[in-house]
């Protein structure tokens, strides 16, 4: 947890680095942050005592906010990409189109919308009756595996919410890769070697981490049901589950050097 504590505690403390930028960076920390907790330390109190037990109203919080912070993460991914896109391709409105009010009503509306959609979500999924025993194959628990218990009709309610859910997703990842495309031709526009470097550097991060969470995530659930084991999905569930938001400050902290410069700094006051 330290790298989560070190990378919140340097954006909040360097004046420097209230941007937008690092306020998106700082939202996203505390969503990887939350999304390691939703789902780590049970599977790891479960791992040392031997147990693959959950009672029903914790798997109920674990779905609610584990659904609230992978919602909260597309939705922050897309506000920054769209950071990267203003400060790049029109850098002189960048004041205009992401002054503080701005920002802050961006990322009310991502954690708003993901509170709506996490509750929808769990209510909609533990409205249905479990008549297929009460094993989930999973560490944690997860909607398509609760569904599988399910023996009611209704259960096409929840996967009707769930095909939204990856237009939805899927709307972000097309907007992310238009805006890459216009900010890879203006970038290529740029006249200096330097410039074209710096500019590329800021949206590295960004990229890395937007193509680990998407990819992992996609394959998870749109893998061909013929390839489907227990085993396997086990494995995905970790791969976009764990691994991004594990992987994400590291990604942020190595590529950016104001914020390794802020924590050097930062490190010195203490």
């Amino acid at each position: 947890m330290n790298i989560w504590a070190f990378k919140l505690s340097t954006v909040a403390c360097g004046h420097h680095l209230h941007t937008p930028m690092f306020f998106f960076l700082l939202n996203l920390a505390l969503s990887d942050l939350g999304m390691i907790c939703t789902t780590v330390p049970k599977a790891m109190h479960n791992s040392l005592w031997d147990t693959r037990n959950i009672s029903y109203s914790g798997c109920a919080a674990q779905l609610f906010f584990f659904v609230f912070f992978m919602s909260l993460e597309v939705s922050l991914l897309t506000i920054m990409c769209y950071d990267r896109y203003v400060s790049i391709c029109k850098p002189l409105h960048y004041g205009t189109l992401l002054g503080s009010r701005a920002c802050a009503h961006m990322a009310a509306a991502a954690w708003a919308s993901a509170f709506l959609y996490s509750m929808l979500h769990t209510a909609n999924t533990f409205s249905l009756p479990l008549c297929h025993g009460n094993a989930l194959g999973q560490f944690f628990c997860e909607i398509p595996q609760i569904l599988k218990l399910s023996c009611s009709k209704s259960y096409l309610r929840e996967l009707g919410l769930l095909a939204v859910s990856v237009g939805v997703v899927s709307s972000c990842f097309v907007f992310i890769v238009f805006s890459y495309v216009q900010i890879f031709r203006a970038v290529l526009r740029i006249p200096s070697e330097q410039g074209r470097h710096k500019a590329f550097s800021t949206c590295l991060p960004h990229l890395a981490v937007v193509s680990l969470f998407l990819s992992t995530g996609f394959l998870a659930y749109l893998k061909p049901p013929s390839i489907s084991s227990p085993s396997l999905d086990v494995v995905l569930s970790v791969l976009y589950s764990v691994v991004p938001p594990a992987l994400n400050p590291l990604i942020y902290s190595l590529r950016n050097q104001e914020l390794k410069a802020a924590g050097n700094a930062f490190k010195l006051v203490r």
